[in-house]
């Protein structure tokens, strides 16, 4: 048997909708598709504006400068997080600081934001870790107490709640990504949620070049962000059957937590009681108690056919930014949640579409390796 991590669900209506972009010719960065996505995945987020872009990176980037914040600002991340998000930060200027994550989520630490918090600091970057929501009420107390408004970095979490209320509604402005390994995808796209009319604006102006009246006079110096209206209508299709999506995620995770819940040295995913966990990778962590290190259960699974990916490596451990730049985060803090994250963890397989045969395959497998042990 082999088995993906991930793969995309393409189950519904996006063939239809991409023929009717090839037949009408309306396949670039206009067409009615793209409309239609922006309006029914805000609506989906219970935002008032949606605004599509290329990637989920460009759109943290678009949400960034939208704000107004630039060169000298700050803003705070979790180290642990895809280099995107960090990436973003410095394209449009400014600083990423960071902060270290919390064990019982795998996101940043609410206790850790506020001595973080300078005169620079222009906003603070929330990670929805794959799937599992951010502690929002400490978060907001603090963000609030300091009048600086909360980005959510909601990759990884179409559908996730915390106390009820669907990410992308629960801080200022939220970005998703749409690649194919998410929970719902446009083969690669991104968008930016808000309730805040003026940064939806900007970022769909900086998106497109700032063009202006006339046409080409360019006022600021824009980007070439755009969504296509062929994956704006994949992204329709997905939409449709996002709540199915989300659910069989959960179920999946169910099943894999039944499975491995009593196998000792293994550690399943969180979901705290006020969250909705959608689960965008079932990770595991394996502790010492397994008997066998991570990286060798990778290969012994590899052995089996299943495939699996490690965890983030910290943004303080990226050579990438080891050369001196104002832009760069300060890599000589220590950031122990985060090395052990990375130290102990791995994806199992995780598609929608995963069978009941398949979970057990790989949860078995993996009590095969601790039987030998």
């Amino acid at each position: 048997m082999k088995i993906p991590v991930c793969e995309p669900t393409l189950m519904g209506n996006e063939l239809k909708y991409v023929t009717e972009c090839v037949k009408t010719g309306w396949v670039s960065s206009s067409g009615k598709f793209i409309q239609e996505f922006e309006e029914k995945f805000s609506d989906y987020c219970n935002a008032k504006h949606g605004a599509s872009c290329s990637s989920g990176t460009a759109a943290i980037h678009l949400a960034i400068e939208a704000m107004g914040i630039g060169k000298g600002d700050e803003v705070i991340i979790p180290t642990f997080t895809m280099i995107g998000a960090c990436n973003a930060v410095i394209y449009a200027g400014a600083k990423p600081v960071l902060v270290d994550s919390e064990m019982c989520t795998w996101n940043m630490d609410p206790e850790k934001i506020e001595e973080k918090i300078t005169k620079k600091t222009k906003a603070i970057m929330v990670m929805h870790t794959y799937g599992h929501p951010c502690d929002m009420d400490k978060i907001k107390k603090i963000a609030h107490k300091h009048s600086i408004p909360i980005i959510e970095d909601a990759a990884e979490a179409h559908g996730a709640e915390y106390n009820g209320k669907k990410t992308g509604s629960l801080g200022d402005i939220a970005c998703f990504s749409f690649y194919a390994n998410k929970i719902m995808t446009t083969g690669e796209g991104g968008m930016i949620v808000t309730d805040n009319k003026k940064w939806a604006e900007n970022a769909k102006s900086l998106r497109n070049h700032c063009f202006g009246e006339p046409r080409f006079l360019h006022k600021k110096v824009g980007y070439n962000y755009r969504m296509t209206n062929i994956q704006a209508a994949i992204g329709v299709a997905q939409l449709e059957k996002i709540d199915e999506y989300v659910e069989k995620r959960r179920s999946n995770a169910k099943l894999y937590n039944k499975l491995l819940n009593n196998v000792k040295g293994i550690k399943t995913p969180p979901e705290a009681k006020w969250a909705k966990n959608v689960y965008w990778m079932y990770g595991i962590l394996a502790n010492e108690d397994f008997g066998m290190s991570m990286p060798k259960i990778r290969d012994e699974l590899a052995k089996n056919g299943i495939e699996t990916r490690t965890f983030f490596i910290g943004m303080h451990k990226q050579p990438a930014y080891t050369a001196k730049d104002e832009r760069f985060p300060d890599l000589k803090g220590k950031y122990p949640v985060c090395d052990e994250l990375q130290k102990k963890g791995l994806y199992l397989p995780s598609s929608t579409h995963l069978t009941k045969e398949q979970i057990t395959y790989v949860a078995n497998s993996i009590k095969s390796i601790k039987k030998r042990l």
